[in-house]
């Protein structure tokens, strides 16, 4: 009886790609969350951010406190806090800068997002592409 035996080396895994970060802060949106986590009278550890049906021009940004992480969240860290982006708005997120600007009228985050396509004239909703990955 003959024994064969397999002296093949192991086939190493490739290493997985380094994924995108979602999101990115300015220095102004990073320092108003900080200031909302710090005064906040619950503990929240960041903001959840998404997309949601709605407005004149089909879709609009939300943005919540995190209280804490669910499991699907992608959960991006930048410039010492975090932001938890819905799993459902990820594509649609993909490389967006999320701004905050104040002036005498109006103070609010701003997504400077490469996938949005148009805005209505409020500016309260846009319409958003799936990203191209």
């Amino acid at each position: 009886m003959t024994s064969t035996t397999n002296t093949t080396a192991p086939v190493a895994k490739p290493k997985p790609r380094p994924r995108p970060q979602v999101m990115r802060l300015t220095d102004a949106a990073a320092n108003r969350i900080r200031e909302l986590t710090d005064r906040a009278e619950s503990e929240i550890i960041g903001l959840r951010v998404g997309v949601k049906n709605g407005g004149c021009a089909g879709q609009s940004y939300t943005v919540e406190y995190a209280h804490d992480v669910r499991p699907t969240d992608e959960v991006v860290e930048d410039k010492g806090v975090k932001i938890l982006v819905d799993p459902k708005a990820v594509l649609f997120l993909l490389g967006t800068e999320m701004d905050y600007q104040a002036d005498k009228m109006q103070a609010q985050f701003v997504f400077n997002n490469p996938n949005q396509i148009s805005a209505c004239g409020c500016g309260e909703s846009v319409q958003l592409k799936p990203a191209e990955v």
